[in-house]
């Protein structure tokens, strides 16, 4: 196998890229030995014994898997998380969550008639007073006071 470093030299000032891009044809390498000058390179080049070869780039296919992966909830355990819970889902996204699955709930108990207007509106400011963790613990409450039944949602 000849030393071809100075035809790779040559070709890669000619194709205007660095060493590492030039192809030599491995089948055309002991003809390819004897071409020293540029004129030399430069009709190899044409005859297409030399090529530049096409920008190595970094492939995507690892980071679309991951991406995948998040969106399925993986890779969320404690050793990938920066930022405190608040810095995650902010204070006031997390009670908005909260308050408006609450306010559903009694409208649509209010709309079935499973309590009266006078309770939903006992409920509702309890509710706004921050007073349930959730949705269950609304339904425990209004189930202590006597206002829903077993069986009820």
């Amino acid at each position: 196998m000849p030393d071809l470093s100075n035809q790779r030299r040559l070709a890669a000032a000619l194709l205007k890229c660095g060493e590492g891009r030039v192809w030599i044809d491995p089948a055309s390498q002991e003809e390819l030995a004897d071409a020293v000058t540029r004129s030399d390179v430069r009709s190899a080049i044409k005859a297409g014994v030399i090529r530049r070869a096409p920008i190595q780039g970094t492939s995507r296919a690892r980071a679309r898997l991951h991406a995948i992966e998040v969106g399925k909830g993986r890779h969320s355990g404690p050793g990938s998380r920066r930022g405190t819970p608040s810095a995650r889902v902010p204070r006031k996204e997390r009670w908005m969550r909260r308050i408006r699955a609450q306010r559903k709930l009694l409208q649509e108990l209010r709309s079935t008639k499973k309590i009266p207007p006078s309770v939903y509106r006992e409920f509702y400011r309890r509710a706004k007073g921050g007073m349930f963790r959730s949705r269950a613990h609304l339904i425990v409450n209004l189930r202590l006071a006597g206002h829903l039944r077993e069986g009820t949602p």
